[in-house]
């Protein structure tokens, strides 16, 4: 990798990386909105197919330019393409087709939805963190694309609808709505940043990876502590059901997992982007 690849993002001249929050945030709140007076929109599930649909075609894009950024041909380009994209496609439908038929649901032991959170980050992460393919396609790929992306993560305000709705507890909807929010809204900013080569936008990357890591150790934490089952350590005033519920359970079940990832990636690219810098 050159120096000359490192500076190959765009670079948005004069403006704040704090100008993408300024439609972000009423955008937000109008979703929240919509959701707290509609509860059977969301309780439907078109929201959540219409933004796997979406967040899926964005991945499956920004692969693809990604890719045609390295110095891979083109058949190797195809066959990497192929190799990321249609384990992701097995994994989701397999996810998604047991969600429906309620396979996350409490009673079931071993509990089912520890194993889909923790099992797919166990298998992949080593692949993600050293696959030479996967580095060079980072090496090739603005950082900015990688956090951008997680600008989905507002779409983590509907555990604040459901807690004001008395649906979730508070010690689970609070921390893990708020968490979800910040890590959404500032992933523009941080993107911005990056793409703008702001002096310490590499800085700012990392802790919002970190950051945004910690808010799913949070989430998951006290979702497990007071879900029913084995790992229950608190039994709240209002039961923690409804995660194992579809469409909600898509969210600990294929969100989390994929998202962990994902910052995975963020952070190997940026650790690689690190060492260019720091060579004289």
């Amino acid at each position: 990798m050159s120096a000359a690849t490192y500076d190959a993002e765009t670079k948005p001249a004069g403006s704040s990386p704090w100008r993408p929050l300024l439609w972000l945030v009423p955008l937000t709140g109008f979703w929240l909105a919509l959701t707290y007076a509609f509860p059977a929109l969301q309780a439907s599930g078109a929201p959540t197919v219409a933004t796997r649909l979406a967040i899926h075609m964005v991945l499956a894009l920004g692969l693809w330019l990604g890719l045609e950024r390295t110095t891979l041909s083109l058949r190797q380009r195809v066959n990497t393409f192929l190799a990321l994209s249609i384990p992701y496609v097995v994994w989701l439908s397999i996810v998604w087709g047991v969600a429906i038929n309620g396979a996350f649901l409490p009673g079931h032991f071993p509990p089912r939805l520890p194993i889909a959170i923790f099992l797919p980050v166990v298998f992949f992460l080593p692949f993600v963190l050293a696959s030479k393919r996967i580095g060079q396609l980072l090496d090739a790929m603005p950082a900015s694309w990688l956090v951008g992306l997680q600008v989905y993560r507002v779409l983590g305000g509907a555990f604040l609808v459901a807690l004001a709705r008395g649906a979730i507890p508070g010690i689970f909807g609070l921390p893990t709505g708020i968490g979800d929010m910040l890590t959404g809204l500032l992933a523009l900013p941080v993107a911005y940043g990056l793409a703008a080569g702001n002096g310490d936008s590499r800085r700012a990357a990392l802790a919002w990876n970190i950051f945004g890591l910690v808010d799913f150790t949070i989430a998951v934490g006290i979702g497990l502590a007071i879900s029913p089952g084995p790992f229950q350590l608190i039994v709240p005033s209002i039961p923690n059901t409804a995660s194992g519920t579809y469409p909600a359970v898509l969210i600990p079940a294929f969100v989390v997992p994929s998202s962990i990832l994902l910052h995975a990636l963020s952070l190997r690219q940026l650790r690689r982007r690190g060492r260019v810098v720091a060579v004289p």
